[in-house]
């Protein structure tokens, strides 16, 4: 008998309430590793909340998330113990920040910062943003920044939230490039949501749609799954606490 491959999020009977509003209730929903998927949702459709479940930044009202077969883990007041093998393009503290983009990232990679320059900075549309400081810079060059980070931290899931809403054809395109390597050459997990298709349905290979909280229908979209060769194995001592 073929042995069963193992998902890398499995939700179930899912829930997520603010106060007396349900944002989210989904019956099932499988995620395999070493595959794109986008989920498509206008604004209040839950596509948000979900990634934030699935990052483990928000904890369900019920039912259950599982990654790589286990329950997020939690510490002694029940916050969920962040995963280093996640994460989240998400940071809402950048707009805010006076720090320079170089400074930011030589804080996170010291010893990597001139490698990153030259591979990331000096070309396509950012090469003028390695100087700016993080206030003054878009919301899509701060989704920019978020995915540096993600590519240089090698994270077994990625998680975008807005996929190409802040962005211009050519920042779309340079952006889009950099996830593919990612998936094709590490075997990342991506989920990116977006509240058009009109950039995922030829990106990633499942399409999820929301509305009012729940899954309308999923789709396959027009790239192959990739070979399981290529899928990033869990990796030992993943979590810390937040």
């Amino acid at each position: 008998m073929a042995q069963t491959k193992r998902l890398i999020f499995e939700v179930q009977d899912l829930e997520k309430s603010y106060g007396s509003y349900l944002a989210i209730k989904i019956a099932k929903l499988d995620i395999h590793p070493g595959t794109i998927y986008g989920i498509v949702g206008t604004v209040g459709s839950g596509k948000s909340t979900l990634l934030n479940l699935l990052a483990g930044f928000d904890k369900q009202s019920s039912g259950s998330i599982h990654y790589d077969g286990e329950p997020f883990d939690t510490n002694w007041r029940g916050k969920i113990v962040q995963n280093e093998e996640i994460y989240y393009s998400v940071n809402p503290g950048l707009k805010l920040s006076t720090q320079t983009v170089s400074s930011y990232v030589s804080d996170r990679f010291d010893k990597k910062k001139n490698v990153i320059e030259n591979r990331y900075f000096n070309t396509g549309s950012f090469r003028n943003l390695w100087d700016r400081r993080l206030n003054e810079i878009s919301q899509g060059e701060r989704h920019w920044l978020g995915i540096v980070l993600a590519c240089e931290m090698d994270p077994r899931v990625l998680l975008v939230d807005d996929y190409g809403v802040y962005f211009n054809t050519n920042m779309e395109k340079d952006f889009r490039n950099q996830l593919i390597k990612m998936n094709r050459s590490l075997g990342t997990t991506l989920i990116l949501s977006s509240p058009l298709d009109v950039y995922l349905k030829n990106f990633a290979s499942v399409l999820i749609y929301m509305d009012n909280g729940h899954i309308s229908k999923i789709r396959p979209g027009n790239v192959r799954k990739p070979r399981s060769g290529n899928v990033r194995k869990p990796q030992k001592n993943n979590r810390r606490k937040r």
